[in-house]
């Protein structure tokens, strides 16, 4: 007899429908599965078995061939033994076939039958409403996390029999209580943060720059000695981001559902803020080294990408970043597959002046200038093209360190959630919501500069220090810096305080110092 269960495949961030084809026929015990099955699908077939034995099932003595459809694509993890199970059940006559056709099933079997949650369970009830299937039944600790989906339903089953219950046209089970996260901070305004803007002391320029930067998704590098308070001021990022958007939030949620690193069975408000220690690979921040293999850049989407000692990171690891900046995105391809996974994130960088980290200090500084020129080698002129603020970080005086903050997280992130709403208002009919992500079209649309400020965009183009993409970087920033200030046009003084921050202008004037 012949059944047919419908369940779905995780590869890399994309889902696939597979049918499980269950024939069951006389001759010698066997039970063998094939379409391509990895390791860990194949060893399905003593789960199976022991599940539907403890479970009071009877697990037929005969030939079973078990198909993974189609069969060109690779199956990969433990998520397929529920259909594997229910599959075998109903081709031995002991349930019905006719739920199965328009129920997905999703989960690992232990070897009493007990159903075992699974990694993506978002990704898969979003594939399972696409395919038009009626409901998908999983583990209870992932069915909040399912239930994320709209118009699909979800249907708890702790155990085969329960499974077996709800094919029967039964309830399901209750769902498990929500987990809840380690609070390091929230997404919703007026509420506290661990790390808040207002522990930063002096360094008036650069919390103005860390503003300008969460305001439009700019990319950033702070440059500076050592205990100047750079990573500090990194850190305190999160804090005046605006929460993620309702489609944004289940992008991220989709994104740490696979890969395992989801927290809670909630949708994440908060945008990502990934750290990498600069001895990360490239295959470990863009992603890539086996089918599937997501990056911190991946893992990013969305949010922030700190790069703390910047120029420690290999010089490859850094050029990598070069098209995620750029498009948003990562093209992964190897010879057996490739993938396009989404990286529209903040780059947010901290680096040393120099090897010693004390240029400009005087006798301090004991950097010959082959130390300095290496230095600036690894931090190259595309990679610095693509850095919107370079912000000087300086060592703060003592009057500075007993003063009052510039300003707390609560207040700057009021500016930034004002200045990120001008900009959705603007943008809404672009399909982007921040200054940072407009083209060459949109700037053209949107940018507005009054005669005094085409005078000195026609004067930085005439010295030629800004290439094409950095003039174009400078004007997303100056109208950022006019959104902050709730002006519909981008006067002079916003495009100079945009040059002020481009790296090209900063470190050409330190040369000359």
């Amino acid at each position: 007899m012949l059944a047919r269960a419908q369940t779905f495949t995780i590869e890399g961030l994309q889902t696939r429908q597979v049918t499980v084809e269950v024939d069951i026929r006389g001759g010698l015990p066997n039970f063998a599965i094939v379409g391509l099955a990895n390791a860990a699908v194949r060893e399905a077939r003593d789960r199976v078995q022991a599940a539907i034995l403890n479970s009071g099932y009877e697990f037929p003595a005969r030939r079973i061939t078990a198909n993974l459809a189609p069969g060109d694509v690779p199956k990969a993890g433990p998520g397929f033994d529920l259909a594997l199970a229910c599959a075998v059940l109903a081709a031995s006559g002991q349930i019905s076939n006719e739920r199965l056709a328009n129920h997905a099933l999703f989960g690992e079997l232990s070897l009493d039958g007990e159903v075992r949650p699974c990694h993506g369970s978002l990704a898969i009830a979003q594939a399972t409403r696409e395919a038009g299937l009626h409901a998908l039944v999983l583990a209870p600790q992932r069915a909040r996390e399912a239930g994320l989906v709209e118009d699909l339903g979800v249907v708890a089953a702790r155990c085969l029999q329960s499974v077996v219950r709800v094919l029967n046209g039964g309830p399901g089970d209750a769902v498990t209580p929500a987990s809840v996260p380690p609070r390091i901070g929230r997404g919703e305004m007026g509420e506290e943060w661990e790390q808040d803007l207002g522990d930063v002391r002096g360094q008036r320029q650069a919390v103005r720059a860390l503003l300008v930067a969460a305001a439009g998704a700019h990319n950033m590098l702070l440059s500076g000695p050592p205990g100047t308070g750079k990573t500090m001021l990194a850190q305190r990022l999160p804090s005046i981001l605006p929460p993620l958007s309702s489609s944004e939030a289940i992008e991220v949620t989709r994104i740490h559902s696979i890969t395992g690193s989801l927290d809670s069975e909630e949708l994440v408000r908060r945008r990502p803020f990934r750290s990498p220690h600069h001895s990360v690979t490239t295959a470990g921040l863009i992603g890539g080294a086996g089918r599937g293999w997501v990056g911190e850049v991946v893992l990013a989407h969305n949010g922030v990408l700190f790069l703390d000692e910047l120029s420690e990171f290999s010089r490859s690891v850094l050029e990598a970043l070069r098209q995620p900046l750029e498009d948003g995105r990562v093209a992964i391809v190897r010879a057996q597959h490739s993938a396009v996974y989404p990286a529209r994130l903040m780059l947010v960088a901290a680096t040393n002046p120099c090897p010693c980290g004390y240029l400009g200090e005087g006798e301090r500084c004991r950097c010959t200038e082959a130390d300095l020129a290496r230095h600036r080698r690894k931090l190259s002129g595309p990679l610095l093209d693509r850095i919107d603020l370079l912000a000087t970080v300086e060592r703060p005086s003592a009057s500075e360190l007993r003063a009052a903050p510039v300003t707390s997280s609560q207040n700057a992130r009021e500016q930034v959630i004002g200045a990120r709403e001008r900009q959705a208002a603007r943008l809404k009919d672009d399909g982007v919501t921040a200054n940072a992500q407009m083209d060459v079209h949109m700037l053209r649309r949107h940018m507005a500069l009054d005669a005094s400020g085409v005078q000195m965009l026609r004067k930085v183009q005439e010295c030629g220090e800004l290439s094409a993409r950095g003039q174009h970087r400078l004007l997303r920033v100056a109208r950022t810096v006019a959104d902050l200030e709730g002006s519909r046009h981008t006067s002079k003084r916003h495009l100079a305080e945009a040059l002020g921050w481009r790296a090209e202008v900063t470190l050409q004037s330190r040369r000359v110092a």
